[in-house]
């Protein structure tokens, strides 16, 4: 249970070090201490909350409810024993200890307590047979309650805040329903919802800052935790923030500074108590680690007062506590990282310099020609020598295999299991997998130019989450307004990537480096556009556009169509030849393949697949070969890319998609099949 205040983002400043200017003319006596100082790595100061023992409760208990009190204190009111049996105390937690200072009528747990107008009020709760509807006001010298109100059903499991004079309780539990309503009520009026979230959730942490609920993590229906943080403000709808690193529920949530912090908790299942301390950036949209409790805790209270959060009871892994302790901000110094930097292109004037043929780098220069086909239908990979055409192994993945995606360091190939929501890495020297990475919604999945992150395009969830691209740690997720967001490219300096967002016909431009949505394009009316893919000289995007027929090209500075090429029914897949010269358009419909200059933007050749679905694939290392799934037929196309005859068709399993060739020139990976640099 939580209460928050209101304020503004403060969570850095930044601070960095510079070397004391020395009398002009005159010559440091000391010089390699003056070279160190030069090349000492910058700092910036940082918030971090840290946790000092405050005395104990008169017993142990969890899932109180808890409120502030005038002369800042804490009263917190019921909750469960460390028998798990519901409590009627009422405890005032004040700079100098605590004490009970009376019961309440009933004893309840799980309830939601909030401050308003100077008064304490109780909502609702569970006794262990029933959930309670009453709106409580609470004498906190005598603990006589009052009631004054109802919510609209009866709830325990619940959370609340205040804001502007107004309580607001979140989620809860009729003993039946699983409640996604926020309830707003205050002195003198009916409790009536106001706004529903995305899904229903019991043990949310709740608390209020820049004007605005904050909702964190919590239970849902199917027994899983969320690992959303939403924002509500008031007269407004339900919007995410941003993710934390894993699902957290039964944690609490508080205010310092203007800043909410998320506390503790636990993950779906019981005994996983967390000590994690994690600050909510509102206006960047970010979560940071900031802090650990002394202890992992979970159903604990946690209530801003001033200059510290009263943290009180709670569970841990060896049981229910009766333990008291404050939070308090505290500046430190931490050594900034040096920026990661995009490296150069080859050639400016042309952005697959590298990728010419044959111009293997790294990691790549170690990996077994091999051709790894994701049938979406089987939930399955195919792996085929490309030397003999043949099914030289098989292996299971997780569901809904999209795409094969190589790393950026070119160390790891990674599956996309759509609704397995997770990848599964294949080592490139061997073509065996290895062990599923969980991962959201993985529909495809793309790298930064500087290889800081990977971006999951989480089509189902409307999002690009930008992920530690090793780890796979979520970093900041990027809501997204348009539907079914699917393929990606990145500007000539990697400053913004293009995305197209099949189902409501728009390409979106994202700022890469402050990881926001920018300018968003509609094609037109019925459009479908899938592949994306940069002209060498970077001044032109092509979209394949399916219900188009063809594809169009985009200005990216400007955002603006410049032309379109009608190449054929269902054009799809883009790729370039390893010269640079041609673009290559799988019409999934019509069974072709288009072939466009770059330099005249025109379409100079057509090649014909008879009863084929050429979808989505790559180019050989050589450049001498095109190959491409068959979509709708279970099988995979070789096409020789001097003059389009098709080399060979090989039987693999229902629904190819996005067949990955391996290893590919360029020195390291954008994602996708493979988008080099």
């Amino acid at each position: 249970m939580v209460v928050a205040g209101i304020g503004a983002w403060a969570l850095t400043a930044p601070d960095t070090t510079r070397r004391p200017a020395r009398p002009a003319g005159k010559k440091s006596s000391t010089p390699l201490a003056a070279d160190a100082a030069a090349h000492r790595p910058p700092t910036t100061r940082q918030i971090r909350l840290v946790a000092t023992p405050s005395g104990r409760l008169p017993s142990p208990v969890q899932d109180a409810a808890a409120a502030p009190l005038a002369g800042a204190s804490v009263l917190l009111l019921g909750g469960l024993t460390a028998a798990d049996t519901s409590m009627s105390d009422i405890v005032r937690v004040g700079q100098t200890g605590s004490r009970r200072t009376g019961t309440l009528d009933t004893a309840v747990h799980d309830a939601a307590a909030a401050s308003v107008a100077g008064s304490v009020f109780l909502f609702g709760g569970g006794d262990g047979v029933n959930q309670h509807a009453e709106i409580a006001r609470v004498d906190p010298a005598s603990g006589r309650t009052t009631i004054v109100g109802r919510l609209p059903a009866p709830s325990s499991d619940q959370a609340a805040a205040t804001l502007g004079g107004t309580a607001y309780v979140v989620g809860g539990y009729t003993g039946t329903r699983w409640l996604d309503t926020i309830v707003a009520w205050r002195p003198g009026s009916t409790a009536r919802v106001v706004a529903h979230m995305p899904s229903p959730l019991r043990y949310a942490a709740v608390t209020v800052a820049g004007g605005r609920l904050v909702i964190a993590g919590g239970s849902r229906p199917d027994g899983s935790a969320t690992d959303a943080v939403l924002e509500y403000v008031p007269g407004g709808g339900v919007s995410i923030v941003g993710r934390m690193a894993a699902p957290v529920t039964h944690g609490a949530a508080a205010t310092l500074g203007g800043t909410a912090y998320v506390i503790g908790g636990r993950g779906p299942s019981t005994g996983t108590p967390t000590a994690a301390i994690l600050a909510v950036d509102l206006a960047h949209r970010r979560l940071r680690a900031v802090g650990r409790l002394p202890e992992p805790l979970s159903d604990l209270a946690a209530v801003g007062l001033g200059d510290r959060i009263v943290i009180a009871g709670g569970r841990s892994r060896s049981g229910t506590v009766d333990r008291v302790s404050v939070l308090r901000r505290v500046s430190v110094t931490v050594k900034v990282a040096p920026p990661a930097r995009t490296p150069a292109l080859v050639d400016t004037a042309n952005v697959y310099a590298a990728d010419a043929a044959d111009q293997l780098h790294g990691a790549a220069r170690l990996a077994l020609s091999r051709i790894y086909v994701p049938n979406s239908k089987s939930d399955t990979v195919d792996v085929i020598d490309p030397k003999t055409f043949r099914i030289v192994d098989h292996f299971a993945v997780g569901g809904l295999p999209q795409h094969v995606v190589p790393a950026y360091d070119l160390k790891t190939l990674y599956v996309t299991n759509d609704t397995g929501n997770s990848l599964t890495p294949i080592d490139p020297r061997t073509g065996k997998p290895g062990t599923p990475i969980p991962v959201d919604d993985p529909y495809n999945m793309y790298f930064t130019p500087d290889g800081r992150f990977a971006i999951v395009v989480a089509e189902a969830l409307h999002r690009l989450d930008f992920r530690d691209a090793h780890t796979f740690r979520l970093r900041h997720s990027v809501p997204v307004a348009c539907s079914g967001i699917d393929h990606i490219d990145y500007s000539a300096d990697g400053r913004y990537l293009l995305a197209s967002c099949e189902f409501s016909g728009q390409v979106i431009k994202v700022d890469v480096r402050r990881q926001k949505v920018v300018g968003t394009l509609t094609l037109r009316a019925g459009a479908m556009p899938q592949d994306v893919k940069l002209s060498p000289d970077g001044k032109v995007f092509y979209v394949a556009d399916m219900m188009s027929d063809g594809v169009w090209k985009v200005d990216g500075v400007r955002l603006k169509v410049i032309g379109f090429l009608p190449t054929g029914a269902g054009a799809h897949g883009l790729y370039p030849s390893r010269d640079a010269r041609f673009l290559y358009v799988s019409n999934r419909g019509a069974g072709t393949i288009s072939v466009v200059s770059f330099a005249t933007r025109k379409i100079v050749a057509t090649w014909t697949i008879p009863g084929g679905s050429p979808d989505m694939g790559g180019v050989s290392a050589d450049g001498k070969t095109l190959w491409l799934s068959g979509r709708y037929d279970g099988e995979i196309y070789a096409i020789d890319t001097r003059n389009g005859h098709l080399i060979r068709r090989i039987p693999v399993g229902a629904g190819p998609h996005g067949l990955a060739v391996w290893p590919q020139p360029g020195r390291y990976s954008l994602g996708h099949t493979g988008i080099m640099r």
